[in-house]
């Protein structure tokens, strides 16, 4: 699967994997890295922050006591295939995490991905982004959970390697096939009013 980085990476010398470790390990942001370009990731809204949160909470309550556990944005994802290093806003891994073979930190086998979209982040987070994470086996569930109105686009992965969008609005629940959980999309959006005024 041939994929790529926005422009703005692709400026950058050419960094090694091992470099782009030990610079991630001091940084005060965090970087994706691609075929030896790194770009920084861009900072959020309070409303991206909040919701981000609310995710986590909405899926640490429902996954409680399985086997499945949720991750909050410092969880570093490498694609085996592409090899892009990156940070969702939420990751949900089944069993075991799955480290990859040069970065025992970065995780492998997500079973659901979420990201909260921002303006400047939206088309790559839809297209090439979402293209990367596709080379993920085991990812299952994948969420866009819109900023400025109460919505999240919901993918989940079919048996023959297809993928099936359900929109989903204010007062829907979103069914993850890959944990067997359902989550009320209200109770995600319960309180961002409040967020959305002050942003």
């Amino acid at each position: 699967m041939v994929v790529s980085m926005p422009a703005a990476a692709l400026a950058h010398k050419y960094v090694t994997y091992a470099e782009y470790l030990a610079k991630e390990a001091i940084a005060t942001e965090k970087h994706e890295w691609y075929d030896g370009h790194v770009l920084a990731m861009a900072g959020g809204t309070p409303e991206h922050s909040y919701l981000s949160l609310a995710v986590g909470a909405e899926l640490r309550a429902a996954l409680r006591g399985g086997p499945c556990r949720p991750f909050e944005s410092n969880q570093r994802l490498r694609s085996e295939t592409t090899g892009l290093a990156t940070y969702a806003d939420a990751v949900v891994i089944c069993g075991p995490m799955r480290p990859h073979p040069e970065d025992p930190d970065a995780a492998t086998n997500p079973t659901v991905i979420v990201e909260v979209l921002s303006p400047s982040t939206e088309a790559y987070d839809r297209g090439q982004k979402f293209e990367h994470y596709r080379t993920f086996p085991s990812l299952r569930d994948f969420l866009l959970v819109t900023t400025g109105r109460n919505h999240v686009d919901h993918f989940t992965r079919n048996d023959d390697g297809t993928w099936t969008l359900r929109p989903v609005d204010a007062g829907g629940r979103i069914g993850l096939a890959g944990v067997e959980v359902v989550l009320d999309l209200d109770a995600i959006y319960e309180g961002v009013e409040i967020t959305r005024a002050s942003g």
